[in-house]
């Protein structure tokens, strides 16, 4: 089975700052796959470039075999971004909110309509996507966000920091939405997060990033076991302060 994402040796600088070094990994359909690095390191830089919103400097990124430099508007078919912080439009209902991304998606409107139901299913809302969003919680917005992002079925969803300032019981149910749309959907996710427990919990595989550079990578256990470690965070500790 092909990859869903290749990466091959992607750089990018602002100046005279690099902010990704030839960094490579690939991922496979269905596989959750987790960036950890400190601020700065090269995450959100990464995510960019594979979202086609930033060309890199050298290198290069296959998409379901689509080259992000080549055929960026094939990749953005097939992939979905949700950035830090993304916002919502607040004047719009939830439903309203998922059929205009779904107009977006497909011009079929049988299809439309079949995004959105899946949308409202994984997104769990309920009577409350009749709202709204500016009557939403954090978590309700975050939770209707990822809805959005997987509902069309993208071969490789991009997620950056998907669960940053939610609480303990959204924090879950947002991990709970990955897992079951990447094992139902076949969906590839790669998603950063500076809660690694969480990544240890959710990602099958990960990479360790630091100054733009791939430290390390494989699953939380080869992980731990590479740095001699209990954890995940003790792993990424030894990975960050002695190299």
């Amino acid at each position: 089975m092909e990859n869903t994402l290749e990466i091959q040796g992607l750089s990018k600088s602002y100046g005279k700052k690099q902010a990704v070094r030839e960094v490579s990994f690939c991922i496979a359909p269905g596989e959750i796959f987790g960036l950890m690095g400190m601020n700065g390191a090269g995450k959100t830089t990464l995510l960019r470039m594979l979202a086609t919103l930033l060309k890199p400097d050298s290198g290069d990124a296959y998409i379901a075999g689509n080259s992000i430099v080549q055929a960026p508007e094939k990749v953005r078919a097939c992939i979905s971004y949700l950035p830090d912080e993304a916002g919502a439009y607040r004047s719009m209902t939830g439903r309203k909110y998922l059929a205009f991304f779904a107009g977006l998606w497909t011009k079929e409107e049988s299809e439309q309509k079949i995004c959105v139901q899946r949308g409202e299913e994984i997104c769990g809302l309920g009577d409350d996507l009749d709202r709204k969003i500016r009557t939403y919680s954090r978590g309700m917005i975050r939770k209707l966000s990822l809805a959005r992002a997987v509902m069309c079925k993208p071969k490789l969803a991009i997620l950056d920091e998907p669960t940053s300032g939610l609480d303990v019981l959204n924090s879950l149910d947002i991990r709970q939405t990955i897992r079951r749309c990447a094992e139902e959907f076949g969906t590839a996710f790669l998603l950063s997060s500076h809660h690694l427990h969480e990544l240890e919990t959710t990602a099958h595989r990960g990479a360790i990033l630091k100054d733009g550079c791939l430290l390390a990578e494989g699953t939380p256990a080869a992980l731990r076991e590479q740095f001699g470690a209990e954890t995940l965070e003790e792993a990424f500790e030894r990975a960050v302060r002695n190299t």
